[in-house]
Protein backbone atom coordinates (compact mmCIF):
# COMPACT_ATOMS: atom_id res chain seq x y z
CA UNK A 1 0.00 0.00 0.00
CA UNK A 2 1.48 3.61 -0.85
CA UNK A 3 0.50 5.44 2.02
CA UNK A 4 1.96 9.12 0.69
CA UNK A 5 -0.33 8.25 -2.36
CA UNK A 6 -3.63 7.90 -0.07
CA UNK A 7 -2.94 10.51 2.04
CA UNK A 8 -3.15 12.81 -0.84
CA UNK A 9 -5.88 11.40 -2.34
CA UNK A 10 -8.80 11.38 1.00
CA UNK A 11 -6.71 13.56 3.27
CA UNK A 12 -7.31 17.50 3.95
CA UNK A 13 -4.04 18.97 2.92
CA UNK A 14 -2.65 20.11 5.93
CA UNK A 15 0.60 19.01 7.38
CA UNK A 16 3.75 18.65 5.99
CA UNK A 17 4.74 15.26 6.38
CA UNK A 18 8.25 13.67 6.64
CA UNK A 19 8.39 10.92 4.18
CA UNK A 20 7.42 7.67 7.15
CA UNK A 21 4.81 5.96 7.90
CA UNK A 22 4.92 5.10 11.74
CA UNK A 23 2.99 1.50 12.55
CA UNK A 24 4.45 0.96 16.05
CA UNK A 25 6.40 2.29 19.34
CA UNK A 26 7.81 0.94 22.34
CA UNK A 27 9.26 2.77 25.05
CA UNK A 28 11.57 5.45 23.43
CA UNK A 29 11.13 3.94 20.11
CA UNK A 30 9.17 3.21 17.29
CA UNK A 31 9.16 1.65 13.52
CA UNK A 32 7.94 2.20 10.15
CA UNK A 33 5.98 0.21 7.80
CA UNK A 34 9.40 -1.20 6.20
CA UNK A 35 10.06 -2.12 10.05
CA UNK A 36 13.07 0.16 10.39
CA UNK A 37 13.51 1.64 14.50
CA UNK A 38 13.76 5.55 15.12
CA UNK A 39 15.18 6.87 18.35
CA UNK A 40 11.72 9.28 19.22
CA UNK A 41 12.92 12.89 20.24
CA UNK A 42 9.61 14.23 19.46
CA UNK A 43 7.46 12.17 21.44
CA UNK A 44 4.48 13.11 19.59
CA UNK A 45 5.07 17.24 20.05
CA UNK A 46 5.80 16.77 23.91
CA UNK A 47 2.80 14.27 24.46
CA UNK A 48 4.07 11.06 25.29
CA UNK A 49 5.62 11.59 28.97
CA UNK A 50 6.07 8.19 29.40
CA UNK A 51 7.19 7.31 25.41
CA UNK A 52 5.32 4.48 23.75
CA UNK A 53 2.37 2.05 25.00
CA UNK A 54 3.66 1.99 28.52
CA UNK A 55 2.32 -1.13 30.18
CA UNK A 56 1.08 1.42 33.03
CA UNK A 57 -0.72 3.68 30.70
CA UNK A 58 -2.06 0.22 28.34
CA UNK A 59 -3.54 -1.35 31.71
CA UNK A 60 -5.31 1.66 32.66
CA UNK A 61 -6.64 1.70 29.23
CA UNK A 62 -7.86 -1.55 29.03
CA UNK A 63 -9.13 -1.80 32.14
CA UNK A 64 -11.13 1.59 32.20
CA UNK A 65 -12.30 0.53 28.19
CA UNK A 66 -13.93 -2.71 29.67
CA UNK A 67 -16.18 -0.97 32.63
CA UNK A 68 -16.99 2.80 30.88
CA UNK A 69 -15.79 4.38 28.46
CA UNK A 70 -18.00 7.63 28.05
CA UNK A 71 -21.07 9.16 29.97
CA UNK A 72 -22.46 12.23 29.66
CA UNK A 73 -21.51 14.74 32.43
CA UNK A 74 -24.77 15.45 33.72
CA UNK A 75 -23.62 12.50 35.96
CA UNK A 76 -20.62 12.09 38.38
CA UNK A 77 -18.02 9.25 37.19
CA UNK A 78 -15.13 8.45 39.47
CA UNK A 79 -12.23 8.90 37.13
CA UNK A 80 -12.87 12.29 36.39
CA UNK A 81 -13.07 13.09 39.88
CA UNK A 82 -9.91 10.80 41.02
CA UNK A 83 -7.57 13.02 38.49
CA UNK A 84 -9.18 16.31 39.46
CA UNK A 85 -8.34 15.58 43.07
CA UNK A 86 -4.99 14.33 42.01
CA UNK A 87 -3.99 17.63 39.74
CA UNK A 88 -5.33 20.32 42.97
CA UNK A 89 -3.73 18.27 45.70
CA UNK A 90 -0.28 18.70 43.73
CA UNK A 91 -0.47 22.30 42.19
CA UNK A 92 -1.87 25.67 43.62
CA UNK A 93 -5.06 25.13 42.27
CA UNK A 94 -8.45 24.64 43.70
CA UNK A 95 -10.89 24.09 40.83
CA UNK A 96 -10.47 21.69 37.55
CA UNK A 97 -12.20 21.68 34.08
CA UNK A 98 -11.53 19.07 31.77
CA UNK A 99 -11.92 18.89 28.19
CA UNK A 100 -10.02 17.60 24.88
CA UNK A 101 -6.88 19.45 24.08
CA UNK A 102 -4.64 22.40 24.65
CA UNK A 103 -6.94 24.72 22.32
CA UNK A 104 -9.77 23.76 24.03
CA UNK A 105 -8.25 24.02 27.35
CA UNK A 106 -6.77 27.67 26.67
CA UNK A 107 -10.44 28.57 25.11
CA UNK A 108 -12.19 27.88 28.63
CA UNK A 109 -9.25 29.98 30.46
CA UNK A 110 -10.22 33.15 28.33
CA UNK A 111 -14.16 32.50 28.41
CA UNK A 112 -13.56 32.37 32.27
CA UNK A 113 -11.12 35.33 32.03
CA UNK A 114 -14.01 37.37 30.65
CA UNK A 115 -16.77 36.12 32.88
CA UNK A 116 -14.21 37.51 35.35
CA UNK A 117 -13.99 41.15 33.32
CA UNK A 118 -18.06 40.75 33.37
CA UNK A 119 -18.00 40.40 36.67
CA UNK A 120 -15.24 42.46 38.68
CA UNK A 121 -13.66 44.87 35.81
CA UNK A 122 -16.92 46.74 34.47
CA UNK A 123 -17.21 44.58 31.28
CA UNK A 124 -13.49 44.37 30.21
CA UNK A 125 -12.94 41.70 27.99
CA UNK A 126 -9.46 42.41 26.06
CA UNK A 127 -6.52 39.32 26.68
CA UNK A 128 -3.04 40.48 26.24
CA UNK A 129 -0.82 37.52 24.91
CA UNK A 130 2.82 37.85 23.71
CA UNK A 131 4.28 37.44 19.92
CA UNK A 132 5.95 34.42 19.37
CA UNK A 133 3.22 32.86 21.52
CA UNK A 134 1.16 29.46 20.70
CA UNK A 135 -2.15 28.75 21.81
CA UNK A 136 -4.01 26.66 19.41
CA UNK A 137 -5.97 26.54 16.11
CA UNK A 138 -9.20 27.56 17.03
CA UNK A 139 -10.29 30.84 15.82
CA UNK A 140 -9.79 32.21 18.89
CA UNK A 141 -6.47 31.06 19.89
CA UNK A 142 -5.53 31.99 16.12
CA UNK A 143 -6.51 35.88 17.30
CA UNK A 144 -4.52 35.26 20.53
CA UNK A 145 -1.11 33.57 19.07
CA UNK A 146 0.74 36.43 18.21
CA UNK A 147 2.55 34.48 15.00
CA UNK A 148 1.38 36.45 11.80
CA UNK A 149 1.87 32.73 9.72
CA UNK A 150 -1.28 31.68 11.36
CA UNK A 151 -3.11 34.62 11.52
CA UNK A 152 -3.13 36.36 8.03
CA UNK A 153 -4.93 33.43 6.30
CA UNK A 154 -8.03 33.77 8.76
CA UNK A 155 -8.61 37.70 8.76
CA UNK A 156 -10.48 39.53 9.81
CA UNK A 157 -9.87 37.73 13.37
CA UNK A 158 -11.93 37.58 16.36
CA UNK A 159 -11.63 40.69 18.28
CA UNK A 160 -9.70 40.70 22.52
CA UNK A 161 -6.73 40.01 21.89
CA UNK A 162 -3.26 42.42 21.93
CA UNK A 163 -0.53 41.09 21.06
CA UNK A 164 2.89 42.47 22.71
CA UNK A 165 6.45 41.76 22.67
CA UNK A 166 7.73 38.46 24.96
CA UNK A 167 9.71 39.48 28.04
CA UNK A 168 8.93 42.50 28.14
CA UNK A 169 7.03 44.00 31.06
CA UNK A 170 6.78 47.35 29.57
CA UNK A 171 5.18 45.89 26.65
CA UNK A 172 2.30 44.55 28.77
CA UNK A 173 2.20 47.75 30.70
CA UNK A 174 1.89 49.94 27.38
CA UNK A 175 -1.10 47.22 26.28
CA UNK A 176 -2.78 47.49 29.60
CA UNK A 177 -6.29 49.75 29.41
CA UNK A 178 -9.19 49.42 31.11
CA UNK A 179 -10.75 46.68 28.77
CA UNK A 180 -8.17 44.61 29.85
CA UNK A 181 -8.99 41.24 31.74
CA UNK A 182 -6.44 39.05 31.90
CA UNK A 183 -2.87 38.01 30.41
CA UNK A 184 -1.54 35.04 28.90
CA UNK A 185 1.63 33.76 28.48
CA UNK A 186 3.54 30.74 27.92
CA UNK A 187 6.52 30.39 30.46
CA UNK A 188 8.32 28.69 27.70
CA UNK A 189 7.76 29.71 24.28
CA UNK A 190 7.17 26.11 22.90
CA UNK A 191 6.06 26.42 19.07
CA UNK A 192 7.86 29.98 19.06
CA UNK A 193 11.06 28.26 19.01
CA UNK A 194 11.64 27.32 22.80
CA UNK A 195 11.77 30.69 23.73
CA UNK A 196 13.10 31.09 27.94
CA UNK A 197 12.20 34.40 29.19
CA UNK A 198 14.54 36.35 32.41
CA UNK A 199 13.98 34.64 35.58
CA UNK A 200 11.90 37.38 36.74
CA UNK A 201 10.10 38.08 33.93
CA UNK A 202 6.55 36.04 35.06
CA UNK A 203 7.17 37.46 39.05
CA UNK A 204 6.90 41.23 37.34
CA UNK A 205 3.72 40.08 35.38
CA UNK A 206 2.00 38.58 38.40
CA UNK A 207 2.59 42.13 40.40
CA UNK A 208 1.74 44.11 37.71
CA UNK A 209 -1.45 41.63 37.46
CA UNK A 210 -1.92 42.18 41.08
CA UNK A 211 -1.53 45.59 40.83
CA UNK A 212 -4.15 46.14 38.37
CA UNK A 213 -6.73 43.64 39.51
CA UNK A 214 -5.79 41.15 36.24
CA UNK A 215 -6.31 37.35 36.20
CA UNK A 216 -2.99 35.74 34.99
CA UNK A 217 -2.97 33.11 32.87
CA UNK A 218 0.09 30.48 32.03
CA UNK A 219 -0.34 28.60 28.96
CA UNK A 220 1.08 25.16 30.13
CA UNK A 221 -0.10 22.65 27.52
CA UNK A 222 3.33 22.00 26.45
CA UNK A 223 5.56 23.07 29.77
CA UNK A 224 3.25 21.29 32.11
CA UNK A 225 3.29 17.72 33.33
CA UNK A 226 7.04 17.78 34.50
CA UNK A 227 8.61 18.47 30.82
CA UNK A 228 10.98 21.30 32.46
CA UNK A 229 12.06 20.01 34.91
CA UNK A 230 9.41 21.07 37.74
CA UNK A 231 5.79 19.19 37.72
CA UNK A 232 3.89 22.37 36.33
CA UNK A 233 6.69 25.16 34.72
CA UNK A 234 5.39 27.81 36.62
CA UNK A 235 7.04 26.39 39.95
CA UNK A 236 10.13 27.41 38.26
CA UNK A 237 9.62 31.14 39.00
CA UNK A 238 7.66 30.57 42.05
CA UNK A 239 4.65 32.49 41.59
CA UNK A 240 1.17 31.32 41.80
CA UNK A 241 -1.44 32.27 38.23
CA UNK A 242 -5.08 32.61 38.48
CA UNK A 243 -5.53 29.78 36.09
CA UNK A 244 -3.23 27.25 33.74
CA UNK A 245 -3.91 24.86 31.19
CA UNK A 246 -2.31 21.58 30.56
CA UNK A 247 -3.34 19.14 27.94
CA UNK A 248 -0.42 17.31 25.91
CA UNK A 249 1.77 15.48 28.64
CA UNK A 250 -1.41 14.98 30.86
CA UNK A 251 -2.10 11.41 29.32
CA UNK A 252 0.82 10.52 27.43
CA UNK A 253 -1.19 10.29 24.27
CA UNK A 254 -4.71 10.27 24.98
CA UNK A 255 -6.70 13.06 23.88
CA UNK A 256 -7.30 15.61 27.10
CA UNK A 257 -6.77 19.05 28.03
CA UNK A 258 -7.37 20.66 31.28
CA UNK A 259 -8.19 24.32 33.22
CA UNK A 260 -6.75 24.48 36.58
CA UNK A 261 -8.23 27.71 38.80
CA UNK A 262 -7.63 29.48 41.98
CA UNK A 263 -11.29 29.61 44.07
CA UNK A 264 -11.09 33.72 43.04
CA UNK A 265 -11.23 33.14 39.08
CA UNK A 266 -13.35 30.44 39.44
CA UNK A 267 -16.62 32.05 38.16
CA UNK A 268 -18.24 30.31 36.36
CA UNK A 269 -21.92 28.88 37.16
CA UNK A 270 -23.81 26.16 35.65
CA UNK A 271 -24.32 25.82 32.01
CA UNK A 272 -21.69 28.51 31.36
CA UNK A 273 -19.29 26.18 29.81
CA UNK A 274 -19.20 22.03 29.36
CA UNK A 275 -17.18 19.78 26.76
CA UNK A 276 -19.44 16.60 25.71
CA UNK A 277 -16.27 14.36 25.56
CA UNK A 278 -14.34 16.49 27.97
CA UNK A 279 -13.27 14.38 30.67
CA UNK A 280 -14.73 11.53 29.43
CA UNK A 281 -13.90 8.39 31.82
CA UNK A 282 -10.81 6.37 29.47
CA UNK A 283 -8.96 9.68 29.08
CA UNK A 284 -8.91 10.67 32.97
CA UNK A 285 -8.28 6.75 34.10
CA UNK A 286 -5.51 7.42 31.83
CA UNK A 287 -4.51 10.83 32.92
CA UNK A 288 -4.72 9.77 36.53
CA UNK A 289 -2.43 6.63 35.78
CA UNK A 290 0.26 8.66 33.96
CA UNK A 291 0.56 11.51 36.58
CA UNK A 292 0.55 9.43 39.25
CA UNK A 293 3.07 7.45 37.85
CA UNK A 294 5.10 10.48 36.92
CA UNK A 295 4.76 11.99 40.71
CA UNK A 296 5.54 8.49 42.37
CA UNK A 297 9.02 8.30 40.28
CA UNK A 298 9.67 11.93 40.52
CA UNK A 299 9.72 12.21 36.78
CA UNK A 300 10.12 16.01 37.01
CA UNK A 301 13.52 15.47 38.66
CA UNK A 302 14.67 13.44 36.24
CA UNK A 303 13.54 15.64 33.56
CA UNK A 304 15.71 18.23 34.43
CA UNK A 305 18.52 15.97 35.25
CA UNK A 306 18.58 14.33 31.84
CA UNK A 307 17.83 17.98 30.20
CA UNK A 308 21.18 19.30 31.81
CA UNK A 309 22.97 16.22 30.26
CA UNK A 310 21.62 17.10 26.90
CA UNK A 311 22.43 20.70 27.25
CA UNK A 312 26.21 19.48 28.09
CA UNK A 313 26.26 17.52 25.28
CA UNK A 314 24.73 19.86 23.00
CA UNK A 315 27.04 22.94 24.33
CA UNK A 316 29.97 20.38 23.46
CA UNK A 317 28.86 20.26 19.71
CA UNK A 318 27.89 24.14 19.46
CA UNK A 319 31.89 24.49 20.11
CA UNK A 320 32.54 21.94 17.46
CA UNK A 321 30.14 23.31 14.77
CA UNK A 322 30.39 26.92 14.11
CA UNK A 323 26.99 27.46 12.56
CA UNK A 324 25.10 26.43 15.86
CA UNK A 325 24.09 29.86 17.74
CA UNK A 326 22.45 28.83 20.59
CA UNK A 327 21.48 26.22 22.95
CA UNK A 328 18.23 26.43 24.74
CA UNK A 329 15.27 24.73 27.00
CA UNK A 330 14.60 23.55 30.08
CA UNK A 331 14.27 20.67 31.25
CA UNK A 332 13.23 18.36 28.20
CA UNK A 333 12.24 20.89 26.14
CA UNK A 334 15.41 22.00 24.35
CA UNK A 335 16.09 23.98 21.23
CA UNK A 336 19.28 24.13 19.12
CA UNK A 337 19.59 27.54 16.91
CA UNK A 338 21.66 27.76 14.03
CA UNK A 339 22.91 30.80 11.94
CA UNK A 340 21.00 29.85 8.80
CA UNK A 341 17.93 28.08 7.72
CA UNK A 342 19.17 24.73 7.69
CA UNK A 343 16.62 23.18 10.25
CA UNK A 344 14.63 20.77 7.36
CA UNK A 345 18.18 19.56 6.36
CA UNK A 346 19.17 18.41 9.65
CA UNK A 347 15.81 16.92 10.87
CA UNK A 348 16.12 14.97 7.21
CA UNK A 349 19.46 13.93 8.49
CA UNK A 350 18.79 12.61 11.29
CA UNK A 351 15.75 10.58 10.01
CA UNK A 352 18.40 9.12 7.99
CA UNK A 353 20.09 7.89 11.14
CA UNK A 354 16.92 6.64 13.00
CA UNK A 355 16.50 9.70 14.88
CA UNK A 356 13.25 11.60 15.26
CA UNK A 357 13.32 15.83 15.83
CA UNK A 358 11.37 18.16 14.88
CA UNK A 359 11.91 21.68 12.80
CA UNK A 360 10.27 24.26 15.47
CA UNK A 361 11.45 27.41 13.02
CA UNK A 362 13.11 27.34 9.92
CA UNK A 363 17.02 27.93 11.37
CA UNK A 364 16.08 25.81 14.41
CA UNK A 365 15.84 22.27 15.97
CA UNK A 366 13.17 21.36 18.95
CA UNK A 367 13.99 18.13 21.20
CA UNK A 368 11.12 16.77 23.49
CA UNK A 369 11.94 13.24 24.35
CA UNK A 370 9.62 11.07 26.63
CA UNK A 371 10.31 11.50 30.24
CA UNK A 372 11.62 7.78 30.07
CA UNK A 373 14.61 8.93 28.57
CA UNK A 374 18.00 6.82 29.78
CA UNK A 375 21.38 7.84 29.26
CA UNK A 376 22.08 5.19 26.68
CA UNK A 377 19.29 6.70 24.76
CA UNK A 378 20.49 10.58 25.18
CA UNK A 379 24.10 9.40 24.03
CA UNK A 380 22.71 7.39 21.35
CA UNK A 381 20.66 10.88 20.19
CA UNK A 382 23.96 13.11 20.93
CA UNK A 383 26.11 11.12 18.29
CA UNK A 384 23.23 10.79 15.66
CA UNK A 385 23.08 14.84 15.82
CA UNK A 386 26.96 14.89 15.53
CA UNK A 387 27.05 13.19 12.57
CA UNK A 388 23.64 15.23 10.98
CA UNK A 389 25.33 18.35 12.08
CA UNK A 390 28.90 17.03 10.21
CA UNK A 391 26.85 16.31 7.01
CA UNK A 392 24.73 19.75 6.93
CA UNK A 393 27.88 21.35 7.37
CA UNK A 394 29.95 19.42 5.01
CA UNK A 395 26.90 20.57 1.95
CA UNK A 396 27.30 24.44 2.91
CA UNK A 397 31.20 24.19 2.03
CA UNK A 398 32.01 25.66 -1.43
Amino acid sequence: MDWTELEKKYYAPVYDRLPVTLVRGQGMHVWDDQERRYLDFTAGVAVLSLGHCHPVLVKAIADQAAILVHASNAFYTIPQLELAKLLVEHSAFQKVFFCNSGAEANEAAVKLARRYGHLHLDGAYEVITAIGSFHGRTLAMVAASGQEKFQKPYAPLPAGFVNVAYDDLEAIKGATTSRTCAIMLEPVQGEGGVNVPHPDYLQKVRAWCDENGLLFILDEVQTGIARTGHLFAYQHSAVTPDIITLAKGLASGMPIGAMLATDRASVFALGEHGSTFGGNPLACAAGHAVLEYIIAHDLARYAQEMGERLIAGLEKLKKEHGFITQVRGRGLLLAVEFDHECAYPMVRACLERGLLVNKVKPNAIRLMPPLILTSGDAEEALDILADALGQVEASREP
